[in-house]
């Protein structure tokens, strides 16, 4: 792959979060962000199946009005994504950099590795909570 190609086939619904020079910075700002965070759930499971299952607990919680854990479980739901989407993208870098196997680069995606897992336990301990808190409210 050489610098500056993307991978990635074009798509026409690709231009909708494209960003224009002529679009305020806030919203060439969130295109971008959109764009990274879509990029992503399509292509990596492990953001997708978080994303999905936030979304649905989110969801629920709402409906049962606990708003203090529905806000417990978007945070914890921001910092794993937020692992997740620094690691695939150290990944890809280390990837994009070198295709051979060095003792560095398996060192360095070890360890943004070990940092998503830290914050994956975290996060499934708020998660599996909600959710027991949640079948709590269902049979009551």
């Amino acid at each position: 792959m050489s610098p500056g190609s993307d991978p990635r086939p074009e798509r026409a619904d690709d231009d909708a979060l494209r960003a224009s020079p002529s679009d305020p910075l806030p919203v060439r700002k969130g295109k971008t962000w959109l764009s990274g965070l879509r990029f992503a759930a399509l292509r990596d499971f492990s953001v997708a199946y978080k994303l999905v299952l936030f979304l649905i607990i989110l969801a629920l919680s709402l409906y049962a009005r606990q708003w203090l854990n529905a806000i417990f479980v978007s945070f914890a739901t921001t910092l794993v994504l937020t692992a997740e989407l620094f690691n695939s993208a150290i990944e890809r870098l280390c990837d994009y950099l070198t295709e051979e196997r060095e003792e560095e680069i398996r060192a360095i995606k070890d360890t943004s590795a070990a940092a998503v897992a830290i914050c994956l336990v975290g996060w499934l301990i708020v998660i599996v909570a909600q959710i027991v808190h949640l079948l709590r409210f269902a049979l009551e």
